[in-house]
């Protein structure tokens, strides 16, 4: 396996189980603080924690358009939960969205509240078909462009996607033992990183 480096945005959420999940792929994880940290790395995940405090500490760090550069990279963006709505195009019942690099509209806490968290087992395209997902006020997504695959459906709400380099899920894969998501996220990296330098 190439040497891969994936970040994981450090300023809200839960950063550390992503990095454990990470390594539990053979992947070398940095905690991403500073933009110029983004150089280094193969591939990008977007922790879940709240849309509006990590909005705000973006910009606060004068992350955004060194994000926006990233997604232009081709490297791939995997955004959890919180990091989903950050990458999408569009927010439901909000004018303007966050990065909106990924062609889906989603809708904000639209499990219920924190005391309304629940697990679920999902099918999940090419990933695994008895993968337990964890829900925290979750979003989900309600509609997707054309070029965007489905991957997961949970009660016929889509709760994970993906569009070229981007993969956004509205669970939090970090939180359970089961890292083969974040396996399938790596190899993006792997085959991006083939991609790029071929």
């Amino acid at each position: 396996m190439p040497n891969i480096k994936i970040g994981v945005l450090g300023l809200q959420g839960a950063v550390r189980e992503h990095v454990k999940a990470i390594e539990a792929n053979n992947a070398e994880a940095i905690i991403i603080k500073k933009k110029e940290q983004l150089d280094e790395i193969d591939g990008f995940i977007i922790p879940g924690g709240e849309s509006t405090t990590m909005r705000r500490l973006i910009d606060k760090y004068d992350f955004m358009d060194a994000l926006q550069t990233f997604a232009q990279s081709g490297k791939p963006i995997f955004g959890t939960c919180a990091g989903l709505i950050l990458l999408a195009k569009s927010i439901k019942g909000y004018d303007k969205p966050h990065i909106g690099v990924m062609d889906v509209q989603v809708e904000r806490n639209s499990f219920g509240r924190q005391r309304e968290s629940f697990e679920a087992n999902l099918d999940i395209a090419g990933v695994a078909e008895d993968f337990t997902a964890v829900f925290i006020r979750a979003p989900h997504i309600v509609s997707v462009g054309e070029n965007v695959e489905v991957l997961a459906k949970h009660n016929d709400r889509i709760v994970a996607a993906r569009e070229g380099q981007f993969l956004g899920c509205s669970f939090h894969p970090e939180l359970t033992e089961d890292h083969r998501l974040t396996g399938y996220f790596i190899n993006m990296a792997i085959e991006a990183k083939q991609h790029l330098f071929a």
